[in-house]
């Protein structure tokens, strides 16, 4: 983290947003329409990470009696049943405790700030703006720009908007396809500890730091070694 910091780009789901209560109460929702199986929210969670489409398909794999032909209707009704909740006060979406904090201070620092995720655009602006957040994101790159994490398109794309070099930003993830996106992009990666990594241990990931927390991101990309 040596050389100047001009912006950071942050995954969403697992690293700025606990997301999971949620996406598994709309997965759900959807299972039980069809009259498949439920999946406990602990399952859910491994299941998160490379976007709905993957989702759904990692669902129907583990729903006794899934289809391939499932899945286009297990997807609408997901999307229909996650944007109810979104709307609803049954919302259980919250940012990690330092969140808030931490992007403040970044954008106090002259930090550009992006999200780069999976999911589509819309859907986390809109979360991003109902948790009070959208405040210190200058944009926001969901995986309905054409390309998905792990591929490096969607934060080159980010970098491009922000007016920034890759080489003079940060990734922040908590997963190994933000590593691996951020590695093809050329770009360094930190990671939190406490995200969804598709089930495995985020602590094993071969990132350039790890932080307890969002609000010690500032701190690290300011400290200078000798």
């Amino acid at each position: 983290m040596r050389s100047p910091v001009q912006a950071v780009l942050f995954d969403l789901d697992g690293t700025l947003l606990d997301t999971v209560a949620d996406i598994s109460a709309a997965l759900n929702r959807a299972l039980i329409e069809q009259r498949a199986t439920t999946l406990p929210e602990s399952e859910v969670r491994t299941l998160i990470g490379r976007g709905v489409p993957v989702l759904i398909e990692r669902t129907l794999s583990r729903v006794p009696g899934g289809a391939p032909e499932d899945a286009r209707r297990l997807h609408e009704r997901f999307d229909f049943h996650y944007e109810q909740i979104q709307h609803s006060g049954a919302m259980q979406t919250r940012p990690y405790p330092g969140v808030a904090h931490g992007l403040a201070e970044l954008h106090a620092l002259g930090c550009k700030i992006a999200v780069v995720t999976n999911k589509p655009a819309r859907v986390s602006i809109e979360l991003l703006s109902r948790l009070g957040l959208e405040q210190w994101i200058d944009e926001v790159v969901g995986g309905d720009c054409g390309y998905r994490k792990p591929e490096p398109q969607p934060l080159l794309l980010a970098c491009e908007r922000l007016g920034v070099p890759s080489a003079e930003t940060v990734m922040v993830g908590d997963s190994l396809i933000d590593v691996r996106a951020a590695r093809a992009a050329g770009m360094p990666i930190v990671c939190v500890p406490y995200g969804y990594n598709e089930g495995a241990d985020p602590r094993t990931l071969a990132c350039d730091a790890f932080i307890e927390s969002i609000d010690e991101l500032p701190a690290l990309l300011t400290t200078r070694g000798p």
